[in-house]
């Protein structure tokens, strides 16, 4: 299950790959790589932010809660993997 963002974060990269692609495999690639290298950069740049939301990504059936101490509340914490 993944959160709004992960899924147009994923799409966004999805996007910018394909774009890479053709651009590698363009009539003009051998001539000119100047463009794919720019859509690299885009697709490593996507493929971050990506992984990046994705670590700090919680969702609400990921997150428990522990017992409260006395005088405390309580606290959310991941549950262990």
């Amino acid at each position: 299950m993944e959160c709004l963002a992960c899924r147009d974060l994923k799409r966004a990269y999805d996007v910018v790959r394909s774009e890479y692609s053709k651009a590698r495999s363009s009539v003009f690639y051998p001539i000119s790589n100047e463009f794919a290298a720019v859509k690299n950069v885009d697709m490593e740049r996507a493929r971050y932010e990506l992984e990046e939301h994705r670590i700090l990504c919680i969702l609400p059936g990921k997150i428990i809660a522990l017992p409260a101490k006395q005088g405390t509340s309580a606290r959310l914490q991941r549950p262990a993997a």
